[in-house]
C-alpha cells in the first residue's frame, strides 16, 4: 500500500470513520465535479466519463447526454462495488479528451481532471467531516 493509503488510514482511525466510506465519498465528489466541469455541445463528452476498477476502462458511448447524469450513474454504480485495496479509475476515452483536459474548449479552458485534483484535499477533508461518527 502506498504511503498516502497509510496515512489516509491513519487519520481515519483516529477520527473513528471507515475508510472505505471516506474514499467512496471523495470519489463520488471528484467525479460529480469533472462531470460538471466538461464542456457541453452535443453532450458527448459529458456521457463518455467511465469508470474503471483494476484497469482503466477505455470505453466509449454514442449516447449524448449534456446533463453528464448517464456518467453519474455509471459512476456512482462502480464506487458502490468498489473494494478496499482495489484502484478505481474514472477516465474518459473520447478521441478528443486529452484536447479539452489541455484547454481546447473555451467552456473549460482549464480543463477537468487537474482542475479537480488540485481540489483534492478539500474534498477529502469535507468527506472525512460528514463521515466521522
Amino acid at each position: 500500500m502506498s504511503n498516502l493509503g497509510g496515512q489516509l488510514r491513519q487519520i481515519a482511525q483516529r477520527k473513528k470513520v471507515a475508510m472505505e466510506t471516506v474514499v467512496r465519498m471523495t470519489v463520488k465528489q471528484m467525479s460529480d465535479d469533472m462531470v460538471a466541469m466538461s464542456p457541453v455541445d452535443t453532450g458527448r463528452f459529458a456521457s463518455n466519463w467511465m469508470p474503471g476498477i483494476g484497469s482503466i476502462n477505455h470505453d466509449t458511448s454514442a449516447e449524448p447526454d449534456k446533463t453528464g447524469d448517464s456518467s453519474k450513474k455509471r459512476i456512482e454504480i462502480a464506487i458502490a462495488s468498489w473494494k478496499m485495496g482495489e484502484t478505481l479509475y474514472i477516465s474518459n476515452s473520447l478521441p478528443y479528451a486529452q484536447r479539452l483536459e489541455n484547454g481546447w474548449s473555451k467552456r473549460a479552458p482549464t480543463g477537468m481532471v487537474g482542475v479537480t485534483m488540485t481540489n483534492f484535499e478539500t474534498i477529502f477533508a469535507r468527506a472525512l467531516s460528514e463521515a466521522q461518527t
